[in-house]
């Protein structure tokens, strides 16, 4: 195989922990109530188009996209509304959301469930950007950009390479792994779509090396499709970073406060190429998606086809159960995921895993003083100083954090986890970033 491609700057290699890699994707029972927050998506909320009292069959709109940066909601279920209201999102805070009670399991007529695989692809690229738009997709890897966004390079930009992100870098998550395995032949249909959406003749399948099951029968599958090429990487987080992942598949780097398009590149997630084959050749919106629920204590360590609105809780119950010794629920992985304090919160189109930690690797250790080691710097794969930005930060300096480029920050916590004093450096760099944004947006709306 060779010597196989990384980034360059920084990174780690933590414990992969991968319990469910070898648990084949169950579907999970629908819910009796579904639960959808209508911000799904990176951009602006989705706006309700139903009332309390109606009638709804499963794929059929239920919110409408707020702006350009935005994304229709479809129902993920049958049944009845009943209430719009303030509900819990996948952070745990409550935002504006459709309640659905569940009757039966009626769907769309125009969505196509039959299990034969559609790789006719005679659409214009057009026609396959609005019905990307018109499904409702987002970015699967946990971003949520509204895909349709992605596929129209602004003027000015040409896209060459198109990038597959099979990298699931995260420590415990698996559902991105299972997907390649079990539905192969349809995400690289959705990257000839992809393809030709963006009217590029080039493809490259992106796939740690961790997984060598997936990347021989994704190799496999490959064969005879012109332009599109499997490439094994070398084990190191954050590869799965969009900026990360074009540096080590196409040698290419993002200059600061820039797109990947401004390199020729368009990333995306193989669970969006996946729902990017059900949107186009199913007619299917985006309303279910593959979770992983695992941990060490977890009984059954499991991948499931849940529908977006199901409460995390029934995920749990089927993996039999919450452990005792259960400190932490991380929404997503142990390094980008975040805490959570309800297990009412719902499954939404960004939600990746749910990692129920045991109470010891939960525990924080105690905080110490820096002691100048540079170990937080040394792995940043933004070449960033972490150990500065989170100090500024926590004094409110944000006009130094501007300048030291806290903007450019992706929060992958390799800070964090390589820090010997213990200092929580991503929760700081978290605020200083969102205060920060909110300082720079500010400035645009004035002047």
């Amino acid at each position: 195989m060779g010597i196989l491609k990384t980034f360059a700057l920084g990174g780690i290699h933590p414990k992969e922990n991968k319990l469910s890699a070898n648990a084949a994707i169950e579907t999970l029972a629908i819910p009796k109530q579904a639960f959808i927050p209508m911000g799904q998506n990176l951009g602006a909320p989705s706006k309700p188009v139903v009332k309390r009292g109606d009638k709804v069959k499963t794929g059929q709109l239920l919110a409408e996209a707020g702006g350009f940066i935005s994304t229709p909601i479809h129902s993920p279920v049958s049944g009845t509304i009943f209430k719009i209201d303030n509900i819990l999102n996948s952070s745990g805070y409550k935002q504006p959301g459709i309640i659905i009670n569940v009757e039966g399991d009626e769907w769309e007529e125009s969505i196509d469930r039959t299990e034969e695989i559609n790789s006719n692809i005679d659409y214009s690229s057009q026609e396959i950007i609005d019905k990307v738009k018109k499904s409702g997709l987002v970015g699967m890897g946990g971003a949520t950009f509204p895909t349709y966004v992605k596929l129209m390079p602004p003027p000015g930009n040409t896209a060459e390479y198109l990038i597959i992100n099979g990298v699931e870098c995260e420590p415990y998550l698996t559902s991105d792994h299972r997907l390649m395995l079990e539905k192969g032949k349809e995400i690289i249909i959705g990257t000839q779509l992809l393809m030709k959406a963006l009217k590029v003749t080039k493809a490259i399948i992106g796939i740690e090396n961790n997984k060598p099951d997936a990347i021989n029968h994704m190799t496999e599958l490959v064969k005879g499709k012109e332009g599109i090429s499997i490439m094994p990487l070398k084990v190191q987080y954050p590869q799965g970073g969009e900026k990360q992942l074009i540096k080590a598949a196409v040698n290419r780097e993002v200059p600061s406060g820039k797109l990947p398009i401004a390199v020729g590149c368009v990333v995306q997630n193989v669970g969006t190429a996946f729902a990017i084959y059900e949107a186009v050749q199913k007619n299917k919106p985006l309303f279910e998606r593959v979770v992983t629920v695992t941990g060490k204590a977890v009984k059954k360590p499991s991948n499931f086809l849940v529908r977006i609105g199901t409460p995390i809780k029934e995920l749990i119950d089927a993996a039999e159960g919450l452990p005792e010794n259960t400190g932490k629920i991380i929404n997503g992985g142990p390094m980008m995921g975040k805490a959570i304090n309800s297990t009412e919160i719902p499954i939404v189109k960004g939600s990746s895993g749910i990692l129920l930690m045991e109470n010891e690797e939960s525990h924080r250790e105690t905080e110490s003083p820096c002691i100048r080691c540079s170990k937080c710097t040394y792995v940043c794969p933004m070449g960033l100083e972490p150990f500065l930005l989170s100090k500024v930060s926590k004094l409110g300096k944000f006009d130094i954090a501007e300048e030291e480029m806290i903007m450019d920050c992706i929060e992958c916590g390799s800070c964090q986890y390589t820090c010997p004093a213990n200092i929580p450096l991503l929760d700081y760099l978290r605020l200083g970033k969102n205060k920060t944004g909110a300082i720079i947006r500010s400035r645009g709306k004035t002047g």
